[in-house]
């Protein structure tokens, strides 16, 4: 920096003794630092308040206290088409903002928010540059001085229809994730639940503070993969076309819960950014596990019925009352088990008359030699069954192995699931129909044993007929 730029500051008295210097004549000053000095700053407190007015996303406007326009942003010349050039120095909106018979009440509504405390709220029509009006929703105020006298207004203002679709959107999204019959929930981009809704939170069998930002796998047991693998998507590509039935298992106080959630997705992002920013992903869901099971049971049934209808159809064409009573569950097996045994009574004893192949899946054929006894002990299910004179349900425990508990019930050896339907015809008990299911699929249950019963009804029926043919050829 030359000295002629701190020269105006600085001036150096030279050797002689200056006053106040402290140095006595002839001698050398102390060196002094010198000190940078540029032109004054300017005055941004203008600059600064326009910026800020422009970026704001709410049209305003300023009047002083004779109502002349002061301050103009860009929303508002966005809205009404006047630019800033234009409308600050204009007195009021007369004439060219609202038309002249409603300019007198305009300027009365705005000016009266300069006496008035707080904030005071109004609609009325605006005149756009191109001739169009607008109806805007206003919020004015008024502006003090520095000695406290009224100074002016300031005045912000949006179109009404903008405002309602504000308000609207609110109101929607409050009663969504308040009085919804749907469960909502609020993911964000780590997955993690960051709101949840009184359905959602019964859903899950927790409360709903307890849920947020917790992973989703400590509240799914199975199925979080999908979820999630859905969830990614969403914030990756954006909402899929149509619903989607997730399956999941839920671990709550009570124990797991198998629940069928049809489920929804929307990619949640932010309205302010210039480019869209993930906030994360919206999940609107509804139990419709009952209605899946109700549909599932009806598919169940249709098939059996069906199965059964053609099952007697066949059957009525064989001559040997045997080889339709082996027809018969050939037909049942289909869907619904994977091996069936074949035991009649012969006096104290079951006999193994016919059974499916124990290594592989095959068709229900005759036992070769048809009079070895079945080597059951004592509290066998098939005893049981005959004993009872009514259907056994039975499985592996936890703990057993299943080849072991297989072989234990003289059963092949995949087997995990064991069924036992006593056959009876004309009051008299001819002995045992058992269904298999290898551990890879689900237990019997209720409505199974039903089927199974109406199975061995008609078996039963065409093995009488078979004692009744042999008895009379002798």
């Amino acid at each position: 920096m030359s000295a002629s730029r701190s020269s105006g500051t600085t001036d150096a008295l030279g050797p002689e003794e200056g006053p106040g210097s402290g140095c006595p004549k002839g001698a050398a000053p102390p060196e002094q630092p010198v000190r940078e000095v540029g032109p004054p700053l300017p005055d941004t407190g203008s600059e600064l308040l326009a910026a800020l007015l422009d970026g704001m996303d709410a049209a305003l406007c300023a009047f002083d206290a004779a109502g002349t326009v002061t301050h103009w942003n860009r929303e508002a010349e966005r809205i009404l088409g006047w630019s800033a050039q234009e409308a600050v120095g204009r007195s009021g909106f007369a004439g060219w903002a609202v038309r002249r018979a409603d300019a007198h009440e305009v300027r009365t509504r705005l000016m009266s928010a300069m006496d008035a405390p707080g904030r005071q709220v109004h609609e009325f029509a605006l005149l756009r540059k191109d001739g169009g009006r607008v109806l805007v929703r206003s919020q004015s105020a008024g502006v003090r001085g520095a000695d406290g006298r009224p100074a002016g207004v300031y005045c912000a203002f949006s179109e009404t229809h903008a405002r309602i679709d504000l308000e609207r959107a609110i109101a929607l999204s409050e009663a969504l994730l308040e009085d919804a019959s749907w469960g909502v929930v609020l993911v964000d981009v780590d997955l993690r639940p960051t709101v949840v809704n009184a359905y959602a939170s019964r859903a899950f069998g927790g409360d709903g503070t307890a849920l947020l930002g917790r992973p989703l796998g400590e509240l799914v047991v199975q199925g979080v993969e999908e979820l999630e693998g859905a969830l990614q998507h969403v914030l990756a590509e954006g909402a899929p076309s149509a619903p989607a039935e997730l399956w999941v298992t839920l671990r709550t106080a009570r124990g797991e819960r198998r629940r069928c959630w049809r489920s929804g997705f929307l990619r949640l992002a932010s309205p302010l950014a210039e480019e869209p920013v993930p906030l994360g992903v919206g999940w609107l869901f509804r139990d419709v596990t009952a209605a899946k099971l109700a549909e599932r049971e009806a598919d169940r049934l249709r098939f059996r019925t069906g199965q059964l209808h053609r099952a007697a159809r066949t059957a009525s064409e064989c001559e040997d009352p045997m080889e339709a009573a082996t027809t018969l569950l050939d037909y049942a097996l289909a869907g619904f088990a994977d091996h069936v045994l074949v035991d009649l009574a012969a006096g104290e004893r079951l006999v193994r008359r016919a059974a499916t192949p124990a290594d592989r899946p095959g068709p229900c054929l005759p036992v070769d030699g048809g009079s070895l006894p079945a080597r059951y002990g004592p509290g066998h299910p098939a005893l049981l069954a005959v004993e009872r004179t009514g259907t056994v349900r039975t499985s592996a425990g936890p703990g057993d192995a299943g080849p072991a508990w297989a072989a234990e019930h003289r059963w092949p050896r995949d087997a995990a699931h064991a069924l036992c339907a006593v056959l009876r015809s004309r009051g008299r008990t001819l002995g045992v129909l058992t269904f298999l299911r290898a551990a890879g699929r689900a237990g019997f249950e209720r409505p199974d044993a039903a089927y199974a019963e109406t199975v061995a009804a008609r078996v039963a029926g065409a093995v009488d007929l078979a004692r009744a043919v042999a008895a009379a050829e002798g």
